[in-house]
């Protein structure tokens, strides 16, 4: 590849995100969609007392079962956005897959796919309009433009502090302010409790911005008796550090103004309080790790450039490792860069720690190790592996770890900007176990120039393999939510409008194939294929709307292909809408060539 392509009009076929949508519940409505089976209706093209043609229409409302199209698994890749960056920190944009070599567990690898991303300082995305006014469709009035980018702020309420809350979300309120109009914006907590879909709508971004608040789901370290973090937690119980363990039975003496013989009689209970600390510490990490992977995946959704950005203390994932590795490859495969920011500022440990906060000794108890220094340490390698989280999720997407610096206006305009370009390399490992295990990864370049790389340290093997069916239906709904376009099946988009009344309208999306261009299966004197087609609807946001799927059982005789379908078939999905822009796209995917198209269209009705 000679030259980069512009990332909000290129959606690679073999990258394709998952398509969960967080705030609209779009996984549970699809996901009922493919699999409603209604009885099947006669079809103008021929089906009937022939049997030749059977549909099966399935709808976001429906939601009884039945078995879905079984479809081709494609190869599995592993993915590694790579950013290259010279001496001044510029990122470097001319070169090609011969300039790079990859090494997974230290065994070099043959790179199968090769991207150059390039994201343009000011990107516009629109999209052909294929309606006008009245009623009819395929106009050549002016397209309805669509927003070229997306960022979404995902704040970490369950860790964050008052004050850094607050600090924090004075400086997201003037990016509010400063929002383009080619831009959305969106709002979550990794607590869940807030949520603002993408809008360009300042008004509902700050009101979302003020109804922040911290939601701790346990007591804040240094009030607790005895003071152990999750940090220390996991060294107690998954990591059986002594040192840990009596730094915690030290805090527990003098906070519980215990008496000194009773020193060696307390560690089991020591152990179960940083139980209970780890048991909750795991499960606010899972909450935070789940709202992130649905954010991505609702973000797969969008047509332009897409940045998350993660506002947080940092935060810990003991025995998580896989799960947030999960998270790393649905933000590769969508297209998702993560940016994070260090919300604490300037962070310093205090040497001898906090003297408004109970239970830090800060003399040593009679024969005990040094505690003042045992916890120092302690609090500066947990304020190290708290922000190693943040740290690899930016690494490993190609976004920026904002750290260490108190000006969060500059934080957030840095994060909020993602490399003018990178490159994505694809392997596929040969011999991969689904044992679950880590694999190291090292991108370097050939030769050897002295730029600096910023990539993902490695991956997870899966832990098991994935069932054919349900891969299968996740590749239709990937690329539904999807923006590529696809021509490898012969279908034409085309709508219509009908307005009842001045606040209500009915949108019409046909799609049209061309039938005689597919391949069949010969099979009882008839030619057969099953075509599964997807019609949705997006508002003038990219947000989800509606969604109809139709499965079409095609036996055909040969007489009746040859003679009756020359001008193809035609289905029909119907959408009750209020006046607007929208954009529309309709996915088909038939079962035996196992091949897909995807087609775009956007529509505007007065």
């Amino acid at each position: 590849m000679g030259s980069p392509r512009d990332s909000h009009s290129f959606r690679m076929h073999w990258l394709r995100g998952a398509c969960l949508l967080l705030p609209l519940c779009v996984a549970l409505s699809l996901r009922a969609a493919q699999q409603t089976a209604q009885t099947p209706t006669t079809n103008s093209a021929g089906q009937g007392q022939s049997g030749e043609m059977s549909v099966k229409e399935e709808n976001s409302a429906s939601s009884t079962d039945s078995e879905a199209a079984k479809f081709r698994v494609n190869v599995k890749l592993v993915l590694a956005r790579v950013v290259v960056r010279d001496s001044t920190g510029h990122a470097v944009g001319n070169l090609k897959k011969e300039d790079f070599e990859l090494f997974d567990n230290g065994k070099k690898q043959v790179i199968s796919n090769f991207d150059a991303e390039h994201v343009p300082a000011a990107a516009t995305v629109s999209t052909t309009s294929i309606a006008g006014s009245g009623g009819s469709a395929n106009s050549t009035s002016t397209p309805p433009t669509f927003p070229s980018r997306y960022i979404a702020y995902v704040f970490d309420d369950l860790r964050l502090n008052f004050g850094d809350l607050a600090h924090v979300r004075e400086a997201a309120q003037r990016r509010i302010d400063e929002l383009p109009a080619s831009e959305r914006a969106a709002i979550f907590s990794t607590s869940g409790q807030t949520v603002q879909d993408f809008t360009d709508d300042r008004e509902k971004l700050h009101k979302t911005l003020n109804s922040l608040q911290p939601r701790p789901t346990q007591v804040q370290a240094g009030t607790r008796c005895p003071d152990i973090s999750l940090y220390m937690a996991d060294l107690i119980v998954n990591k059986h550090d002594p040192n840990a363990l009596q730094a915690a039975i030290n805090d527990y003496m003098v906070c519980a103004n215990l008496q000194p013989q009773f020193i060696t009689t307390v560690g089991p209970q020591v152990e179960g309080f940083a139980t209970q600390v780890l048991n909750i510490g795991e499960e606010e990490s899972r909450m935070g790790l789940r709202v992130l992977k649905d954010v991505v995946r609702r973000m797969a959704s969008m047509p332009g450039q897409r940045t998350l950005v993660l506002v947080s203390p940092g935060f810990l994932t003991p025995e998580l490792e896989y799960e947030y590795g999960e998270l790393i490859d649905t933000a590769l495969r969508g297209q998702i860069v993560i940016s994070s920011l260090d919300a604490r500022g300037l962070y310093v440990v205090l040497p001898f720690g906090d003297a408004s906060q109970r239970g830090r000794p800060d003399v040593d108890l009679p024969g005990q190790a040094n505690t003042p220094a045992i916890r120092v340490s302690l609090d500066t390698q947990s304020a190290s592996a708290e922000s190693d989280i943040l740290a690899v999720l930016a690494n490993s997407t190609g976004g920026t770890f904002f750290q260490n610096n108190n000006d969060m206006n500059e934080g957030l305009r840095r994060v909020a900007d993602p490399p003018e370009y990178w490159y994505v390399i694809g392997f596929t490992p040969q011999n991969l176990k689904n044992d679950g295990k880590f694999h190291t990864l090292r991108v370097t370049l050939a030769n050897h120039q002295k730029y600096d790389l910023q990539a993902r340290r490695g991956y997870y093997a899966p832990r098991k393999a994935e069932d054919p069916v349900e891969e299968a239906k996740r590749e239709v709904e990937d690329e539904v939510f999807s923006s590529e376009e696809l021509h490898e099946l012969p279908v034409i988009l085309h709508t219509e409008f009908f307005k009842p009344a001045d606040d209500a309208a009915k949108l019409t999306v046909l799609a049209r194939i061309d039938v005689k261009r597919l391949r069949y299966k010969q099979a009882q004197d008839r030619n057969q294929n099953d075509l599964t087609v997807v019609t949705a609807v997006f508002d003038r946001n990219g947000n989800f709307l509606q969604a109809n799927q139709k499965l079409v059982q095609m036996r055909w005789k040969s007489e009746t292909l040859q003679a009756k379908l020359s001008s193809g078939i035609t289905l029909k999905s119907s959408f009750d809408v209020k006046p607007g822009r929208y954009m529309v796209r309709v996915v088909a995917r038939d079962s035996e060539q196992q091949v897909m198209s995807a087609e775009n269209g956007a529509v505007e009705i007065p």
